[in-house]
């Protein structure tokens, strides 16, 4: 997590967008395959009566985590033929609902050997109803701590400068079109987007290991808010759809820019779209796996749709 602190900044003046009256922290990275198989391992061993396992998961284009045992006794890892591949990708094939419902679980402290559709999935942050889903009209409850990012929260991450207290068109600190390099050299401005007909990531992969483009930060140091998987935010778009934000890997890099939003209905499962986490109430010492979930990671390094 990262700290996002100069509440009440200027909202863009283009967009309208931007200004939060209150410090927070965000995930520097997109949520991983491996938090995700620890989610499941603390919530879905029973059952998994709201499909937070999906099968694609396990598939070419998927993250990697596959689904063992019965009916009781489900485990989940990651394949163990791309253990040291995919446990740092971010996960997807998850929805909306599925990002609220890890969202929940943080809040109620990380419960380990519970069943879905307790307290520990079903309430805490957002309070998950039949009728709430199929309205698509759950919002944040008062007094959350952990969320899924509001549309305002995750674009004033990604672009907003306190420096100059002005909005980058790019979220890699950049008002330039980002390259491509997964090299990434110095001074960055690079991600993973589709472009000159290729991806930078064939099958079975796609998607970079979060935090690949080190010098390609946004100005408060969150990696990957542009390119590698598009981000739901916690927005209400209709009465189907939640926004998406920056872009992804099939996409080209105006779906990165301060300017576009997307968006998709919010039970869908897609492999390119996944969730960035947000606390709203800091506590010092409360990372838990958010802080420890990306293996090696924080050891080397400091600080279209369609």
């Amino acid at each position: 997590m990262v700290p996002v602190l100069d509440l009440g900044n200027p909202r863009n003046p283009v967009t309208k967008l931007g200004s939060v009256g209150v410090t927070y922290n965000i995930g520097t990275y997109e949520v991983t395959a491996g938090q995700y198989t620890a989610f499941l391992n603390a919530v879905a061993q029973q059952s998994d009566p709201n499909n937070l396992y999906n099968s694609s998961m396990g598939a070419p284009g998927g993250c990697g985590i596959i689904q063992s045992g019965s009916p009781g006794n489900y485990s989940y890892q990651i394949d163990p033929a791309h253990v040291n591949d995919f446990t740092n990708r971010p996960v997807n094939f998850v929805s909306f609902w599925d990002a609220a419902r890890f969202a929940n679980w943080l809040q109620h402290g990380q419960p380990t050997g519970v069943q879905e559709d307790s307290n520990s999935t079903e309430d805490g942050t957002y309070t998950l109803t039949a009728d709430g889903i199929s309205s698509n009209s759950i919002i944040r409850n008062d007094g959350a701590s952990w969320a899924v990012a509001s549309d305002n929260e995750w674009y004033k991450a990604a672009y907003y400068n306190p420096t100059t207290q002005t909005y980058n068109k790019y979220p890699t600190s950049s008002n330039n079109i980002p390259g491509r390099n997964l090299l990434d050299p110095a001074p960055g401005n690079n991600a993973n987007y589709f472009g000159s007909g290729a991806f930078p990531i064939q099958s079975p992969y796609y998607t970079t290991i979060v935090g690949q483009f080190a010098n390609s930060l946004s100005p408060y140091g969150t990696a990957d808010q542009g390119g590698n998987v598009a981000e739901w935010t916690e927005t209400i778009e209709s009465s189907t759809d939640r926004r998406l934000r920056g872009g992804q890997y099939n996409a080209g890099a105006a779906y990165m820019s301060s300017t576009i939003s997307d968006s998709d209905g919010a039970g869908n499962l897609d492999p390119y779209v996944g969730f960035r986490i947000v606390e709203v109430t800091p506590e010092p010492a409360s990372m838990g796996i958010l802080g420890l979930g990306v293996i090696g990671m924080l050891i080397r390094r400091k600080g279209a749709r369609k």
